[in-house]
């Protein structure tokens, strides 16, 4: 069986500062002091600033988190893939993206459902929020970085996946319609998130699926990552 994606490591495109919960003791104390955010480019590293420490304040990284070394910025120091999700809650992923498009082999924004209509009919939706010039900025930076929006098997009911899984003809039509988005769009490929919808059950017709949906994109030059969530053990509290 071809493998369909190879491990990655995942970095969260989000730069935002998020409110902490005070005790009445802390509260007061962070009553009476305020952090000045610098906003400016620095000349040297985190390393050479001595901010890549064991036990790092969270008032260094309030102070510090938007300042990075602009000589460094489209470096890359990590040889593995690596795959950045942009997240619709945080639109600051948009500008990291194009900052850092270098440090990135694949960039994922948070864009598409694919949506069953009837027997042998797929829709792909949210294309509406495919952003073409920003895409276009992105490689503009970064000449070799992949766009492979994440798609969901949205309102897809257990039905649904016993008609697709049975079906020669609808996984060949689910395949098709995906490569043909792929390419109208200007997309490279997909990441789909569908492993956990159905609770560990029909896993053979799951990965038929996904086989046939590989070889599909990979003819057509595309990739497809699929996403699988950690095992969950019985009596586990993860």
């Amino acid at each position: 069986m071809r493998c369909v994606c190879t491990g990655l490591v995942i970095f969260a495109l989000a730069s935002q500062v998020a409110d902490a919960t005070l005790s009445k003791t802390d509260s007061k104390k962070a009553a009476s002091k305020t952090v000045e955010k610098k906003t400016h480019l620095s000349d040297r590293t985190v390393q050479d600033r001595g901010l890549v420490l064991a036990d790092s304040k969270a008032k260094d990284i309030i102070l510090e988190h938007k300042s990075y070394c602009a000589k460094k910025a489209r470096e890359r120091f990590f040889s593995g893939d690596a795959l950045g999700y942009i997240t619709p809650w945080n639109n600051h992923g948009y500008d990291i993206a194009k900052i850092f498009g270098n440090k990135f082999t694949t960039i994922s924004p948070v864009w598409l459902q694919v949506k069953r209509r009837g027997k042998e009919q797929f829709q792909v939706t949210g294309l509406h929020d495919a952003d073409q010039g920003w895409m276009k900025e992105v490689k503009k930076n970064a000449r070799n970085i992949k766009i492979v929006p994440r798609i969901l098997f949205e309102g897809w009911t257990y039905q649904d996946f016993e008609s697709v899984f049975s079906s020669e003809d609808e996984i060949e039509e689910l395949a098709n319609n995906m490569a043909q988005v792929a390419e109208s769009e200007d997309f490279d490929g997909f990441v789909i998130e569908v492993w956990s919808q159905l609770g560990n059950q029909k896993q053979t017709g799951l990965i038929h699926l996904l086989t046939h949906l590989s070889e599909t994109l990979h003819k057509a030059r595309l990739k497809l990552i699929l996403v699988i969530p950690p095992a969950v053990m019985p009596g586990s509290d993860i």
